[in-house]
């Protein structure tokens, strides 16, 4: 008995090492988790309710910036720009999706271009580039976040 009684002693003592562990702040495991965070990518890509039933993360934005990109081709066929200027067959478009699903459209063009009227493109951008179908934002970490990407948009098909 007087063993068993030595032992939890031991054991009691040895025990209470267990309770003296720190606990970290709330500021570092907050700062740890931030580094941990991967912030230039999203956990889902914006998505159109056609491309909603493809599982792979990579397939169902592939499927995202096809439809994306035929609908402003779409779009922007039947308009003055290829008239306006017959030399310009494609036209990159920075598209912005915003948390509450609404989406910007900037023309992107190159730092020394002077042959363009960059306020007349923009403005037939804008004018032309809407009623577009529901645009699911991007999520990251369970949150709608704001999402930018360049899409090359192909105003002439020969």
């Amino acid at each position: 008995m007087k063993q068993y009684f030595l032992f939890l002693v031991f054991i009691f003592f040895n025990s209470c090492q267990y309770f003296d562990k720190q606990i970290p702040s709330e500021k570092e495991l907050l700062q740890k988790e931030l580094k941990s965070i991967n912030w230039k990518e999203v956990d889902e890509y914006p998505s159109v309710l056609d491309c909603e039933k493809i599982e792979d993360k990579k397939q169902r934005q592939q499927c995202f910036f096809e439809i994306l990109t035929q609908l402003i081709q779409e779009k922007l066929s039947v308009d003055t720009l290829s008239v306006l200027y017959p030399e310009l067959d494609t036209i990159e478009v920075k598209v912005t999706v915003f948390p509450n699903a609404t989406m910007q459209f900037e023309p992107q063009f190159p730092k020394d271009s002077v042959a363009y009227d960059k306020i007349k493109i923009d403005s037939i951008l804008k004018a032309r580039l809407v009623d577009f179908p529901k645009i699911n934002p991007a999520i990251k970490r369970g949150i709608p976040v704001k999402t930018q990407f360049i899409l090359p948009v192909i105003l002439k098909v020969e």
